[in-house]
């Protein structure tokens, strides 16, 4: 549900205008319907990452991480060559792939990658046009959604009073990992203000980081299409587990 227009960041804005390499083996999911997955986090693929995916695994593990599986969205790429299903079987571990470009807005999360969206636009450019990336998707059946909205530079709202609002954004990250400061309070209000849905992702870049934020949804998801619909059907929550 859409709220009333108000402040945000002290200037006033007004609402404008299959799976690849994904496996599935969670067998407790099959019991319990509800599954937890991070949607945003980084492995060696990535140009600043420094963790291997075998190793989120053993992490998750290990450590009890309360997460169902991840979403590796690696920097201005989309990983098409990488093989998952062995240790998404070993462990019972969902891992999916998307991806994180880069826009005018900021940072934004890919989720339903195929290679008719990514024939569309290069995904190494940075300064992508939003709009343009969010209609892509939808052309090709995938989904955007700005991360770290909060966040200096990087995120949507330090940019909203040069750009505007733009059209076509119906889910946010208010929920980082990541976040310092008040950089998740300022994501969630943006969220607030504009009748945006929230999600969540730990952002990890290293293993340790694995789960700290992630999204809850009511039913079992083991393709990359399957949690875009989950997203498109806005029946979701955004979770911390920061300590």
């Amino acid at each position: 549900m859409r709220t009333a227009r108000r402040a945000v960041g002290g200037f006033d804005v007004r609402i404008g205008g299959r799976s690849v390499a994904t496996a599935l083996g969670n067998e407790s999911q099959k019991a319990n319907p509800k599954v937890i997955l991070d949607l945003h986090t980084h492995s060696i693929k990535s140009d600043d990452g420094r963790a291997k995916v075998q190793n989120y695994c053993q992490w998750i593990r290990a450590k009890s991480v309360p997460i169902d599986g991840f979403v590796l969205t690696e920097h201005r790429q989309f990983d098409f060559e990488s093989d998952y299903s062995e240790l998404a079987s070993k462990f019972g571990i969902t891992i999916l792939k998307g991806a994180e470009v880069e826009t005018e807005y900021g940072h934004v999360l890919v989720f339903g990658v195929n290679e008719g969206l990514y024939n569309e636009f290069d995904f190494t450019t940075i300064g992508l046009s939003l709009e343009n990336v969010i209609e892509k998707c939808e052309k090709h059946g995938a989904l955007a959604a700005p991360c770290h909205p909060g966040r200096p530079r990087v995120g949507m709202v330090a940019h909203l009073e040069e750009h505007g609002i733009p059209n076509g954004v119906r889910i946010v990250e208010t929920k980082n990992g990541g976040s310092r400061g008040d950089e998740d309070e300022v994501a969630a209000k943006m969220a607030e203000d504009l009748g945006y849905l929230g999600i969540g992702g730990s952002d990890s870049h290293i293993v340790s980081h694995i789960g700290r934020c992630a999204t809850r949804f009511p039913t079992t998801l083991a393709t990359e299409g399957e949690l875009v619909e989950a997203l498109k059907a806005e029946e979701f929550e955004a979770i911390s587990n920061k300590q």
